[in-house]
């Protein structure tokens, strides 16, 4: 895919979060989001050894905060000028999840371009696909009884 002026302006708004916001061990990634409505969004990652949220999924926060509706493309940036970052496996999952039409930016400074997120995700699982339909009594807290087969229901006492 070719980059677009709106991709470029996208890559220079995460670049300036990264150099204004990640100045510690804490931040050390920036990204933005742009909406269909061509507004933009960005967030930094929350470092904690517990896994904290990458800065993809607090743009995608912050976006939501905000009233956006469907998001158009996404890139991460790190800081210190390590340039653009792909996304993890579960940002690439939370993204494929949540908006399976937007589009990352990848690649290296020279050979930037905005690729469908499915294509970082070859044979993915898809959440909303494993979904099993739940009956109404076992959304009530009332779960049915099991049949297994050649069993008998035991006896009242």
């Amino acid at each position: 895919m070719i980059m677009r002026d709106t991709d470029r302006a996208l890559v220079q708004a995460a670049t300036a979060v990264a150099k204004l916001r990640c100045r510690s061990d804490n931040h050390t990634v920036a990204a933005a989001v742009r909406s269909t409505d061509g507004r933009v969004f960005s967030g930094v990652n929350v470092y904690h050894f517990t896994g904290g949220p990458c800065a993809e999924v607090v743009a995608l926060g912050a976006a939501a905060t905000q009233g956006a509706g469907e998001l158009e493309t996404i890139v991460a940036v790190g800081d210190r000028g390590r340039g653009v970052l792909p996304p993890c496996g579960r940002c690439r999952q939370v993204l494929l999840d949540y908006f399976p039409s937007i589009k990352v930016i990848v690649g290296p400074p020279d050979g930037l371009r905005a690729i469908p997120v499915a294509d970082l995700l070859p044979e993915t699982y898809v959440w909303s696909d494993q979904q099993v339909e739940v009956p109404v009594a076992a959304r009530a807290g009332v779960w049915p009884t099991p049949v297994v087969p050649g069993s008998r229901q035991a006896p009242e006492d």
